[in-house]
């Protein structure tokens, strides 16, 4: 029998998120300012989605202190800032290593819903 990893917003709610609504909820939390979300699964691995509206940064991490992955955009270029963690820390990324927001969404999604990045993402070690 196959067990689905089940996902939870850290700072939300215990009842986990469905793959479905994901992409909505980090649009709610967006759209309210809060531009860091991590989630955690049943088997312990981290998932990070932090933007600036327009970029994000999605990381998976195994374990606390793996260094864990993160998915990429391996053609862009320059850097883009306004990636306001919740400690305040304004932070700035090359955009080779954030995805366009739509594509991050997409992404969440999916590792919500398989446990695993989609098989066309670029993804690197952190």
């Amino acid at each position: 029998m196959l067990v689905i990893e089940s996902w939870v917003i850290n700072d939300d709610s215990p009842v986990p998120v469905s793959p479905a609504v994901v992409p909505e909820v980090l649009r709610s939390r967006v759209g309210s300012g809060q531009l860091e979300t991590w989630l955690t699964g049943s088997s312990g691995r981290s998932l990070a989605f932090v933007t600036n509206t327009e970029r994000a940064m999605v990381m998976l991490l195994a374990e606390e202190g793996d260094p864990g992955e993160h998915a990429v955009d391996p053609g862009a270029e320059g850097s883009s800032d306004g990636f306001v963690l919740s400690n305040g820390r304004d932070d700035e990324y090359p955009d080779q290593d954030t995805v366009p927001i739509h594509e991050a969404f997409e992404l969440v999604e999916h590792i919500v819903g398989t446990g695993s990045w989609p098989a066309d993402a670029c993804v690197r070690p952190l």
